[in-house]
């Protein structure tokens, strides 16, 4: 029977359990992008305690694919040691590590970039911050080729695999979805033609590092949005890079214009609330066929162990969880099975922007009441 700490393989790369650490934003590099020692020990953290597979912080492949700030970039060979570093503290602590490449596109920060987000139309939506700039056709040659150097890259720099950033409203997400792609070219248009520039860039990355590294992508199978990416184009694009031979596939839904259907949900009290990518992944799954991971909301054992044995889920994804927990992989592993201590409040991003890097803020709030507690408790 299939178990959440089963040992998996995928193109090569073994994993010691079925859950991953999704992508996020930490706020721990340099403003040039170039990650840290803070960052290195975040990771080093997260491989102790036993992750099965670490992806990075979304980590943009241009300069002008910047959407957060002190955000870990790839587009320069300069980075080489310390990205090197980065891998060492995962691999020294037993772990895996993939980056995820992005390109923020439209929902680039204008004055972080110095100039107007491109994106694959014109647009003005809720989800983009200022009007973008339609790419032209050699800007989009550049951009398939700046994604194939960020996976050079990563594997010159030893990173176990790389992650396609395809989801929320980021720029391969962008050029799927028909509320930001009205192009009348080759790039725009049906379904057929909007995964043009996605599978570009898979397989510019596939022949620039070979059959037998893993290549995996994070998508949306919706958008959550009206005019946005619907679940059977979503469908269609996951079994078209599963056709293209992609290694897995996140599935995830929704943009920051997406209300309370966003990525990131808050309030996932109950285990009703859990799980919100669930059914998507199983469409998804039982189109395409190969591996996937599912993302959202999972803080329960009992819930993610039922997604891999019941529904035929691969991995289980979390992020907010880990910021937290580091060692959830662990505690679950060892016995004591009792959901994530993560409210899902969503305070842990502030710090980053604020105090250089995420935290559980709730978790550091109750450190130092019981640390006044144990003073008073020595003064009496």
């Amino acid at each position: 029977m299939t178990d959440l700490f089963d040992q998996t393989t995928i193109n090569g790369m073994t994993l010691r359990n079925r859950l991953v650490r999704s992508a996020t934003w930490e706020g721990m590099c340099e403003q040039d992008g170039r990650p840290t020692e803070k960052l290195n020990n975040w990771y080093r953290d997260l491989a102790q305690g036993g992750t099965g597979l670490i992806i990075s912080g979304y980590t943009y492949v241009r300069p002008e694919g910047q959407q957060m700030p002190c955000k870990m970039a790839i587009y320069t060979d300069d980075f080489a040691r310390d990205f090197e570093s980065l891998t060492s503290a995962v691999h020294d602590a037993g772990g895996k590590i993939a980056v995820q490449l992005v390109h923020a596109g439209g929902q680039a920060d204008a004055k972080a970039i110095g100039r107007q987000p491109l994106a694959p139309s014109a647009v003005q939506v809720d989800q983009f911050p200022v009007m973008s700039a339609e790419l032209t056709k050699d800007e989009i040659d550049d951009l398939v080729a700046a994604f194939a150097e960020g996976a050079r890259r990563a594997k010159a720099w030893g990173f176990d695999a790389v992650q396609l950033h395809g989801a929320h409203g980021f720029l391969i997400n962008q050029f799927l979805s028909p509320l930001t792609n009205r192009r009348t070219d080759e790039y725009g248009g049906d379904i057929d033609n909007r995964c043009r520039f996605m599978l570009e860039v898979y397989r510019k990355v596939r022949d620039t590092v070979g059959p037998d590294y893993p290549v995996l992508i994070k998508l949306n199978a919706a958008d959550n949005l009206d005019g946005g990416l619907e679940i059977d184009d979503g469908i269609y694009a996951a079994k078209k890079l599963a056709d293209a031979g992609i290694d897995a596939i996140e599935i995830s839904t929704g943009t920051a214009a997406s209300g309370k259907d966003n990525p990131a949900r808050t309030k996932i009290k109950t285990p009703e609330k859990e799980a919100y990518n669930l059914e998507p992944a199983r469409k998804v799954k039982a189109a395409a066929g190969c591996p996937v991971m599912v993302v959202g909301g999972f803080r329960s054992y009992e819930i993610a162990e039922k997604a891999i044995s019941d529904d035929g889920m691969d991995y289980i994804a979390m992020s907010r969880p880990l910021i937290r927990e580091p060692g959830l992989a662990n505690r679950w592993s060892k016995g004591d099975r009792s959901p994530a201590t993560c409210i899902s409040c969503n305070s842990c991003f502030g710090p980053g922007l604020e105090e250089g890097g995420i935290y559980c803020v709730i978790e550091k709030k109750e450190r130092e009441k019981a640390a006044k507690r144990k003073d008073a408790d020595k003064d009496n």
